[in-house]
């Protein structure tokens, strides 16, 4: 009996930990919006997350689109010649490009490389004592640290989402034509008309939501990392973790809306 209660015990401290911690984020998402979004705007500092998780994300983002479409390419053909399917390969890797593939791939690479180091250099300014240095001259942290990241990555993101869809298409298009021997102007055709508006928003959507989560997850855990290079490394790892797993999340969560519709 006294094994059982230690047991349930375990358990309900377990749960109401994970509570607790949805809590503190949740109660740090909405700072954001009742603190970091009034005036006084940081554009020094937007536009140079702007520029650390849009352009120099380019490189890694496109180089993932590219071997994944042509390595999908080559995985559908080979599947649909069991059943004489090889026509379909332009139309589902498209599909499968812009609508799964593409936004997961590039949320978890911004997660891989974006959120770690946000995490990072705000931890590394935590254990410096820089943010207590920030509201000693009376500027806010959300404001000037947090905000202008998370308005970066919801405003990036989608736009490396549309690239990576596009290079991972025209990786599968290269593959499929210098290699599977199918008709350049066939292939384009097949891909255009296949793709509907509502796959290119469903893709555009994710892309905005793992944008924020992304850099949500960044600063919430390098705003509360703990003291020392201990605390920067885990605060690091925390926030990369954490990103992966709701990016994931929210995508089950974002298809099976989109799935409804």
């Amino acid at each position: 009996m006294n094994s059982l209660f230690a047991a349930l015990a375990l358990i309900g401290r377990a749960a109401l930990s994970a509570l607790a911690g949805i809590g503190r984020v949740t109660l740090f998402a909405l700072s954001i919006f009742t603190h970091g979004l009034r005036p006084p705007f940081y554009g020094r500092q937007f536009a140079a997350a702007l520029f650390q998780i849009g352009w120099l994300s380019l490189p890694v983002v496109g180089l993932t689109a590219l071997f994944t479409g042509g390595a999908l390419v080559m995985q559908i053909y080979a599947g649909g010649a069991r059943f004489n399917a090889e026509a379909v390969v332009p139309q589902i890797v498209a599909i499968g490009m812009v609508r799964e593939l593409g936004p997961v791939l590039v949320g978890l690479m911004v997660a891989a490389r974006v959120t770690a180091a946000i995490a990072a250099e705000i931890a590394t300014m935590k254990v410096t004592e820089q943010i207590d240095a920030l509201i000693t001259l009376s500027a806010d942290p959300i404001r000037f640290l947090v905000a202008p990241r998370v308005l970066a990555g919801v405003l990036t993101v989608p736009v490396l989402v549309a690239v990576g869809d596009t290079v991972g298409i025209m990786g599968g298009y290269a593959m499929a034509t210098g290699t599977l021997g199918f008709n350049p102007a066939a292939y384009l055709r097949n891909t255009v008309s296949f793709l509907e508006a509502t796959d290119i928003a469903s893709s555009l959507a994710k892309g905005a939501a793992f944008g924020y989560v992304a850099t949500l997850m960044g600063c919430y855990h390098g705003m509360n990392a703990g003291r020392g290079a201990r605390g920067v490394g885990r605060a690091t790892k925390g926030a990369v973790e954490a990103a992966a797993v709701l990016i994931l999340a929210v995508n089950f969560l974002l298809t099976g809306v989109f799935f409804a519709l």
